[in-house]
């Protein structure tokens, strides 16, 4: 594998170079019944275990399996809460980084800077024009959010579900990963799809969702929520960077159950079900062979072996991250130029928007 992630760096610096001298082009406009696939995840810190397992495995598999696909480093969803300047800038090339790592191929995908192409705010605030307040603030993620950070929250805190769905249709696509706690999201993206071509015309496709959660990873100390990049406890989350030491430590501290066999009963040995889940997930085993395999082991000794099994799965990934992240102006070139592709996409549209609504 190790391999395999020099020769498509490689592929990606020759990308690059064909970019100066003209032969690479950009994407030509999405065709009549072309499915285009668009996704974003936010800059902030390193991706971790869920994050690979629950959307960038997938999002490296979408890249052979739709005839066009867009991911976006969404940094201005990331500015809906307080954001160092110079962290952010650096957050966006590690994730840059990350991705790369982990396989998204610039060969195959348009990765691009989310605040790099202008499109995205100016449909935003269209969009926004068509929402009521209501139906924001009925928004799961706006009510758990504000009642977790005890304020009433942000006006771009209510409204980042209106930019993500302009993320969205920027690009007519047809297709988006999501997450179970995304489906609200992607339904007010199809209902303003929806509007907009009944006010105004037949625009925009209405973007089918496809979810991504089948392979759930819980917090190693609390079973019972999903890792999180910022969950307050350290041993909570395996991040995709972690050295071997580390991993080690937090499945060693992980919260299982005291009986001593293992067994997949996610309702009655949360713990234990979320190492056996993992260890399925990294090591592409069914579940009931992974259980079968580990008859004998009590529950310590187990998640020692789920831990070899993720150093395993992430070292080759961790030694290309540290790879891509001493060579800053090639990260920085990736974005520069899927950016470009990209606003090459959604000027058009964000231009017949404007001349659909009378702005043009």
């Amino acid at each position: 594998m190790a391999l395999h992630l020099m020769r498509k760096a490689r592929g990606c610096r020759s990308f690059i170079r064909a970019i100066h001298k003209g032969a690479a082009a950009v994407p030509a406009p999405q065709k009549d019944g072309m499915q285009r696939i668009f996704s974003g995840i936010q800059p902030t810190g390193i991706p971790h275990l869920g994050n690979y397992l629950g959307a960038i495995e997938s999002w490296v598999r979408f890249q052979d399996e739709y005839g066009s696909v867009l991911y976006s480093i969404v940094d201005l969803h990331s500015v809906t809460v307080p954001q160092d300047p110079a962290a952010l800038r650096q957050s966006v090339l590690d994730m840059a980084a990350a991705l790369l790592a982990c396989g998204i191929n610039p060969e195959k995908s348009v990765l691009f800077q989310q605040s790099q192409v202008s499109e995205h705010t100016q449909l935003s605030w269209i969009l926004s024009c068509m929402v009521t307040l209501p139906r924001l603030q009925r928004l799961h993620q706006w009510k758990a959010k504000t009642a977790k950070q005890k304020h009433d929250g942000t006006v771009g805190l209510l409204t980042y579900p209106v930019l993500q769905a302009a993320d969205i249709l920027l690009y007519k696509s047809t297709h988006v990963p999501v997450g179970e706690d995304q489906v609200q999201h992607m339904e007010l993206a199809q209902d303003l799809a929806q509007g907009f071509n009944r006010k105004y015309g037949q625009l925009f496709p209405v973007p089918k969702a496809v979810l991504t959660s089948m392979k759930k990873v819980k917090s190693l100390r609390d079973p019972s929520a999903k890792m999180s990049k910022s969950d307050p406890d350290r041993l909570a989350t395996i991040r995709i960077t972690d050295s071997a030491e580390e991993i080690v430590q937090k499945f060693r501290k992980a919260v299982t159950d005291f009986t001593s066999e293992v067994s997949y009963d996610p309702d009655r040995r949360g713990g234990v079900s979320n190492m056996v889940a993992i260890h399925a997930a990294v090591t592409g085993l069914a579940v009931e062979e992974v259980v079968r395999r580990s008859r004998g082991l009590d529950t310590a000794r187990y998640k020692l072996v789920v831990a070899e099994a993720v150093i395993e799965k992430f070292a080759p990934i961790k030694r290309e991250i540290e790879r891509l992240k001493m060579d800053r102006s090639y990260l920085e070139k990736v974005l520069q130029v899927g950016s470009a592709k990209a606003k090459e996409l959604a000027h058009p549209v964000c231009q017949e928007v404007k001349k659909l609504v009378g702005l043009l």
